[in-house]
């Protein structure tokens, strides 16, 4: 089945052009914190309402967003949206399969948790497989379609509120700042502090970092 996208339609333009072939309701999914060297990775996946009144203005890929703007969005979304979900993958079973391996296990589970069952899936950069729908794997789908930025939006707010509640457990490695990101700060703080449990071990600025403390 052939589905055409109109070009300048907007954000919704592929949930509108899937809704026309029957494909109705459309997922998007995303993720948040896969670069990540600290913290656990988030992936989301979200249903949008087709009512143009529960459509929700100014939906972009979380990470052209400010803090601001994306926990504004984030309650809009919840309030609006048909269904929402995410999973939380932790440290240790990020290094246990591999980020690329655990990235499309998150997506997936996300997708699945969904409390309405898409007719179809949209998840950004990979395609996913084990969904039982149909789906494609979209480059940069958080900037063009709705469905995706708003997962990227969830997943994004969701990781940093699980990022700064760490900056209590684990005092010293600004983890309300930096997120978990390879930052020079964070990697100041790392090689001065050595890696704490949330690490992830597996990568190469982590392993070098010594537990010794600098003067």
């Amino acid at each position: 089945m052939a589905v055409v996208v109109r070009s300048g339609g907007g954000l919704y333009t592929y949930e509108r052009a899937l809704a026309r072939a029957g494909l109705t309701p459309v997922a998007g999914a995303d993720e948040a914190g896969r670069g990540a060297c600290a913290g656990p990775l988030v992936a989301a996946a979200t249903i949008l309402s087709e009512r143009k009144s529960r459509q929700i203005a100014g939906l972009r890929d979380s990470k052209l967003l400010t803090e601001r703007t994306r926990e504004e969005l984030y309650e809009e979304i919840l309030a609006k949206a048909v269904a929402v979900a995410w999973v939380e993958v932790s440290p240790e079973e990020c290094d246990a399969l591999g980020m690329h391996v655990a990235d499309i296990s998150a997506l997936r589970r996300a997708v699945l948790r969904l409390s309405t069952p898409p007719a179809f899936v949209i998840t950004d950069g990979f395609p996913v497989d084990g969904l039982g729908v149909g789906g494609v794997g979209m480059w940069k789908g958080d900037q063009v379609a709705a469905c995706v930025a708003a997962a990227s939006i969830v997943a994004k707010v969701t990781r940093d509120r699980i990022m700064t509640a760490y900056e209590n457990d684990y005092p010293g490695y600004d983890f309300a700042v930096h997120k978990g990101y390879c930052t020079p700060l964070h990697q100041s703080h790392l090689e001065r502090l050595g890696p704490c449990d949330i690490h992830r071990m597996r990568w190469d600025n982590v392993r070098r970092a010594t537990r010794v403390v600098q003067p």
